[in-house]
């Protein structure tokens, strides 16, 4: 029965009139029901959102009956999500699962360079599945498949990939973004995959975020303008036959809310905004994207005043639901349920009850559906709240159309002919070209005359994979190279491409060398890719300790050649020194992969006439310290060195002052890698995980216990308090890092804490190195496992028993761990992923002042092996 299509031309000109209104700030006229509006309560400083957007009486019919005749198995299935790691076709038989994710280290086989078809093979296996799960009483429920395709289809080699939202906010055209969502949409669906993890719609204030680059800007009337422009691309324009048309797919608005604009920008962290700046800045790309018939809703990691969203009622359902008017449903993110307090990511009828509708449990699932379907049966969750999260979840997939369409049987050829298309890929090449922003033309150096020799120095010019970011191919997108992005252009391609079409010619140098001495060089340098809290920092100075690039620079222009700097980052940076060294700078922030939208803008025509001038401006404030920029009253900024909206172009030039160049506003100890904790919190972009035998955590709150309660963390204004009662591990962890030179240089890791409790049994301290990517990790009984992957012939862990059981109550001990000790036992200190843990498998109770990594004073010999 076709369920969605049952509008007559009355019932689009109905819609088509409704939505107007709305976006004109009316309220929205529902099919065959009165307008309603929301009872406005005093003085709410939420704005009130439109009524029964996606309410269609033909599909609440059609639901309505349908829920009639589910299982309480069924139900709860439906309000669950599997990753595609943990979950087969075939456990679709018993668990009648409501959707299936691909997350970002998830792909066919375990390959994330997985081609198209095998997507598409595997989607399709899914959606049979689930085709094949109908019961005497009622049709099969097909099944939701999602992945983050947060610019472009990114996790398919081959596919289309555009700049980072940060980039499209500096191009201020919401037109552009409707037309690059219908580009991702169109890549996503031909995959077979429905669901597309998107926008973004964060609005970001302390760029040391590390997911700072998924948001457009600081502005939220500019976020509100994109995120209503995005979820009209991915799904169809509401009130219209696009509307979830084959092509489409169910947006994500992502994620609700507050996550960019936590503690210090720290990943998953506590907004502690005042209520009316949280409606006015936080929630801003709400309203319009519910206007525009958004589908979904991801609740969001961090916290409000202390509340963990995931289980906030008052904003999942007070505020999302009631007051904005939300009908879609609410997904969770990456099993965010087990930072609720009382809750694991196996447990947690808290965020049900809070608003939540479907759990995103990538390797949880089984466990949290059996609990989910006990506490239903107990009353624990209500019935009615079970229902309304069912409701949500059929209204979804029968407005996307799913129960009318069969499991995808397309041809991989229709996916490839789709994916990276020219036409796809001219909207990227437009995309970058209007999202450059030009901080700096000394003397008017550019645009460029191609008839020249042109270097094209520095380690991001012929990196497709460092111009894309992350989210690219995998979820740090670290392990690429350009033979994953078929059909893609670097930025160097593009330049030799114009520069050979007029006439010049191009050397390509890493470091700067050059075989005949050239007219300019353009310096290709910025940001390696990151994702998430791996990507958080302390200080917005741009790689503070390597200055590499800076000597690149300013190595050329001593030589007499002007130097063009095109900088690729994900957030504005302090690069005072890069600029000031330069001839002419550029912002060029995470392009994808279309580098010749960088030529089209840098290089003259054949005919020397500018090609395309710059047309991007800030849509960030970009900072004149090592410090954020702060927001004051009006949304005024402070600490600008170019204000939001700056950028200059060919045809109005100006000239830019000598900036200073002294680093301020961050403590040392913070700007480099060898404080890891102190001062009673961890410092970026490491993070403070605990686990035990069932699963880890990472610490997001003040306090957190493991899942099993073997061990509890605690931090306070100077030290993070750990009580153990069973085998557990305690670890500071982050991105991969090289140790190699600070254990030539005779440095320590040194745990500074104080006893409260000896230790009840043995207690280890050392270090965790990271695996090789795509590896699998062995498991292993705790505490082993604290010390895997190190290519050890025995753990990097010593023995520190002794010095804790002889220390007296309260007194303060010094743990000091030599580096090369580590090594002389086999460890590759080439990439240690956490450069301090420490476990026990009993009783012990200890407060930990400051973990660093430093020379010590005095030579320390090589602890105890276990």
């Amino acid at each position: 029965m076709n369920i969605t299509k049952r509008l007559t031309r009355s019932d689009l000109r109905t819609r088509l009139v409704a939505t107007c209104l709305t976006a004109l700030g009316g309220v929205s006229v529902a099919h065959g029901t009165a307008p309603t509006t929301a009872p406005k309560p005093a003085g709410s400083p939420w704005p009130e959102g439109p009524r029964n957007t996606l309410i269609r009486p033909a599909v609440e019919a059609y639901v309505d009956a349908l829920l009639g005749k589910m299982t309480l198995e069924e139900k709860i299935g439906q309000m669950i999500q599997a990753d595609i790691e943990s979950v087969r076709p075939d456990d679709l038989k018993e668990y009648k699962l409501g959707s299936i994710l691909a997350g970002g280290n998830a792909a066919p086989g375990g390959n994330v360079r997985a081609p198209a078809r095998d997507w598409l093979a595997l989607t399709t296996a899914f959606a049979r599945a689930a085709e094949a799960g109908g019961t005497a009483a009622h049709a099969p429920i097909p099944l939701l498949f999602g992945v983050d395709a947060v610019h472009g289809h990114a996790r398919i080699p081959g596919a289309t990939i555009f700049p980072h939202n940060v980039g499209l906010g500096a191009a201020h055209d919401p037109e552009l973004i409707t037309r690059i969502g219908r580009v991702t949409a169109a890549e996503v669906a031909s995959t077979g995959i429905d669901w597309t993890f998107a926008p973004t719609v964060a609005v970001v204030r302390d760029v040391r975020w590390g997911r700072s680059y998924e948001s457009y800007s600081e502005d939220p009337a500019l976020v509100a303008s994109y995120a209503a422009a995005m979820v009209t691309g991915l799904q169809g324009a509401i009130g219209t036959p696009d509307f979830m048309a084959a092509g489409h797919t169910v947006s994500s608005v992502k994620h609700f809310m507050g996550d960019g604009g936590t503690l210090r920008g720290r990943d998953q962290f506590d907004n502690r905004a005042p209520v009316a700046e949280f409606a006015r800045v936080h929630a801003a790309g709400c309203p319009p994207a519910i206007a525009a018939g958004v589908l979904t809703v991801m609740a969001s990691y961090n916290s409000s005043h202390g509340t963990k969203m995931h289980a906030s009622r008052e904003l999942l359902t007070g505020v999302l639901k009631e007051r904005f008017g939300f009908n879609g449903f609410v997904v969770g993110d990456w099993n965010a349920q087990e930072e609720i307090p009382g809750c694991t990511k196996f447990d947690c009828p808290a965020a049900i009850r809070a608003g939540l509708d479907m759990f995103m449990a990538p390797d949880s699932w089984k466990d949290l559906y059996r609990n989910t379907l006990r506490h239903a049966r107990s009353g624990a969750i209500p019935e009615t709240r079970i229902n309304d999260a069912v409701r949500r979840i059929l209204r979804v997939k029968a407005l996307a159309g799913l129960f009318e369409r069969k499991p995808a049987d397309r041809a991989a050829a229709e996916a490839a002919a789709v994916l990276g298309s020219a036409a796809h890929r001219s909207v990227a090449r437009e995309a970058v070209r209007k999202s450059l922003v030009l901080l700096k033309n000394e003397g008017g150096l550019l645009p460029l005359k191609p008839a020249q020799h042109v270097l094209v120095a520095g380690a991001a010019a012929d990196d497709i994979g460092q111009a894309a970011g992350g989210w690219t191919i995998d979820w740090q997108g670290s392990h690429n190279t350009n033979a994953d992005f078929p059909g893609a252009t670097s930025i160097y391609a593009g330049l030799r491409q114009a520069i050979d079409a007029g006439g010049g010619t191009t050397e390509l140098s890493r470091t700067g060398s050059y075989t005949a001495k050239p007219s300019v060089a353009i310096v290709v340098f910025g940001e390696t890719p990151y994702a998430e809290f791996q990507g958080d920092r302390e200080t917005l100075e741009y790689s503070p300790a390597d200055k590499s690039d800076l000597a690149l620079i300013r190595k050329l222009r001593g030589k007499g050649i002007p130097v063009v700097a095109l900088f690729l980052s994900g957030r504005p940076l302090w690069v005072n020194r890069e600029i000031n060294a330069a001839n002419a700078f550029v912002a060029a922030w995470l392009p994808g992969s279309e580098g010749g939208g960088v030529a089209d803008v840098l290089i003259r025509r054949t005919d020397n006439a500018v090609n395309f001038d710059f047309s991007g401006t800030l849509a960030f404030s970009w900072p004149a310290t090592t410090a954020p920029a702060s927001f004051v009253a009006n949304d005024l900024v402070h600490g600008a060195q170019f204000e939001r909206g700056y950028g200059l172009n060919y045809a109005r030039p100006a000239a830019v002052k000598t900036l200073p160049e002294t680093p301020s506003a961050i403590a040392p100890d913070r700007s480099r890698p060898s404080l890891l904790f102190g001062g009673g919190r961890v410092t970026a972009p490491w993070s403070i995980f605990v686990q035990d035998s069932v699963a880890e955590v990472r610490l997001t709150t003040p306090s957190q216990a493991s899942p099993t309660g073997a061990a509890e963390i605690a931090l306070d204004a100077t030290a993070l308090r750990a009580h153990w009662s069973n085998a557990a591990v305690l670890r500071i962890a982050g991105r991969p890092v090289d140790l190699r030179k600070e254990a030539a240089d005779g440095e320590a890791l040194t745990i500074r804490l104080r006893v409260q409790d000896p230790p009840a049994g043995q207690v280890m301290a050392g270090i965790r190195c990271s695996k090789p990517f795509g590896a699998e990790v062995p498991s292993a009984d705790l505490p082993n496992e604290a010390w895997l992957n190190c290519k050890a012939a025995a753990p990097p862990v010593y023995d520190v028993t002794a010095e804790l059981a002889k220390a007296k109550r309260g007194s303060i001990v010094t743990l000091t761990l030599p580096l090369h000790c580590f090594a002389e036992r086999g460890a590759d200190l080439s990439a240690v992923e956490a450069p301090f843990a420490i476990a026990t498998r009993a009783a012990l109770r200890i407060v930990i002042t400051e973990v660093r990594l430093e020379r010590p004073a005095q030579p320390a010999s090589c602890p105890t092996p276990p």
